[in-house]
């Protein structure tokens, strides 16, 4: 939630908060999946327009985290939608965020030069390669 405050001002990137997914170009997912969430995800999903792109923060929703392993988790985001770019950390930055979104969109403007998707940040902001 700091990552959308004055403080860290994404806006200066073009990032603009959107009530509805009809209208969104990202999602961003955190915490674990759960049988109850997992339909709702896809939904959401596929509500969205082309192209989409979806980003998990945090190790919950990268992997399942410590939740991974429970009688309702299915796992990370990725067992259920395709995931543009990895941001790991228990609890992630809001530095981290911003420079997991920066990347991504970085690497939308100019393919050519930027890394294959997905991509993966370690919490300190630096980039660690492909994720899987």
């Amino acid at each position: 939630m700091a990552a959308i405050t004055p403080r860290y001002d994404l806006e200066r990137f073009g990032v603009l908060l959107k009530g509805t997914p009809r209208h969104a170009d990202v999602l961003v997912c955190s915490g674990p999946v759960t049988r109850l969430i997992e339909p709702r995800l896809k939904r959401i999903y596929e509500q969205m327009a082309n192209p989409k792109f979806v980003v998990a923060v945090g190790t919950c929703a990268c992997s399942g985290g410590v939740f991974n392993g429970c009688y309702n988790v299915t796992g990370g985001i990725d067992t259920v939608i395709p995931v543009s770019a990895y941001i790991p950390g228990c609890a992630v930055r809001p530095e981290a965020i911003i420079d997991g979104v920066v990347k991504l969109l970085n690497s939308l403007k100019n393919p050519v030069a930027a890394p294959e998707l997905p991509i993966t940040i370690n919490p300190s902001g630096e980039e660690v390669g492909l994720h899987g």
